[in-house]
């Protein structure tokens, strides 16, 4: 909706996240990326401590791995949940040992970065759309085209005709339709853009896709723990996280009409569904707007990132050595948590993909794992 558009009270809710969305981007990060800083050069830190930075759609999936890693090897990871974006950014700098990215460099980020990065998968996850209707009683459904005009500012109110088609028999509220996003550049938001261009045509014109884009309407907030916390402070509020962040703070989501013209609740086996495709040698794939008829269709992998050739920056064999064999054990035994965090693990076919990307990783010229 229009700011013009807004009443008194709703100027109101606005001032109040505001000032939410501040302390989310401030003080959020501090609770969930632990308590070293990765500003600090990777190559000068203590030699078991390893750096990360990079998306907070795995997040949940990350703390408990490296919180495993850490007791089987006490080798401490210390990752900060910054956004995709952010994460890029620390490794062109060359202030941490990866980074963890939910979409794989575009061209600008390739030319920044100015040697070859290697994107190995680590899991793959569901955006949600989450809403808040509190006196909603039954789950509600969208379709592509309902959800794009949601978020172009063209359906305002929920008891919207578009809205209450596709949902017969619902009583709707008539409260007006608040937009939460990311403000951040996100890989979360890549992959719900890139989602919307491909089943809108309005979208894919403008605003189109990316990781961080102009936003029709709505109110940012950083991480998915800002936009969930925007979400639950506001009735009628609707906005896209990560299926993790969704169930942990017990929100509501929708079901979502997929490309087969199936309403698709978000699960992990919904998630394995869209994944279960063939992966490209670099791992680079979109799994949005999935074929798979029982496929969630705003589904992602997340990719961490190293540079292929790990002798840079002063750096050690031993680090680089201690890098890849974290990320080797993370496709392997860190599997085995992704289910419980609400995570699809790798396919046998995607692990096989990632481990000829981990074993192409070389120091010197010479391959890092023999």
């Amino acid at each position: 909706m229009k700011f013009k558009d807004f009443t008194i009270n709703h100027l109101a809710i606005v001032g109040l996240l505001v000032t939410a969305s501040a302390l989310f981007g401030c003080n959020g990060n501090n609770k969930t990326t632990g308590s070293d800083s990765a500003q600090t050069g990777a190559s000068t830190t203590d030699a078991n401590t390893l750096l990360g930075a990079g998306s907070t759609f795995v997040y949940p999936f990350f703390s408990k791995i490296f919180a495993e890693y850490n007791k089987e090897t006490g080798i401490k990871v210390n990752y900060q949940s910054i956004g995709s974006g952010g994460g890029i950014l620390q490794l062109t700098n060359k202030t941490i040992d990866f980074g963890d990215s939910d979409a794989p460099l575009n061209d600008d980020q390739t030319q920044k970065i100015g040697a070859d990065v290697l994107h190995i998968p680590m899991c793959s996850g569901a955006v949600v759309i989450s809403y808040n209707l509190p006196e909603l009683k039954s789950t509600l459904k969208l379709d592509p085209d309902v959800l794009a005009n949601i978020f172009l500012g063209k359906v305002t109110k929920w008891d919207d005709a578009q809205i209450a088609k596709i949902n017969p028999g619902v009583k709707l509220p008539s409260t007006g339709i608040f937009i939460a996003h990311r403000s951040d550049g996100s890989g979360t938001t890549n992959i719900f853009t890139t989602y919307l261009s491909k089943v809108s045509s309005d979208w894919n014109t403008k605003p189109g896709k990316g990781s961080a884009i102009n936003w029709p309407v709505g109110l940012g907030g950083k991480g998915n723990e800002g936009v969930a916390g925007l979400i639950k402070q506001t009735p009628g509020a609707i906005g896209y996280i990560e299926l993790a962040y969704a169930i942990q703070n017990k929100m509501t989501f929708a079901d979502l009409k997929n490309k087969s013209g199936n309403y698709i609740t978000p699960t992990v086996a919904s998630t394995s569904a869209a994944g279960n495709i063939t992966l490209p040698a670099d791992a680079k794939i979109s799994l949005s707007n999935t074929d798979a008829k029982d496929g969630y269709p705003i589904s992602g992998f997340t990719w961490a990132l190293i540079y292929k050739e790990q002798n840079y920056n002063s750096r050690t064999m031993d680090r680089a050595q201690k890098v890849v064999k974290l990320l080797w054990w993370n496709i392997h035994d860190g599997q085995k948590y992704a289910k419980d965090l609400n995570y699809a693990p790798l396919s046998p076919a995607a692990v096989t993909v990632a481990e000829k990307i981990l074993k192409s990783a070389t120091f010197g010229g010479k391959a890092i794992l023999q």
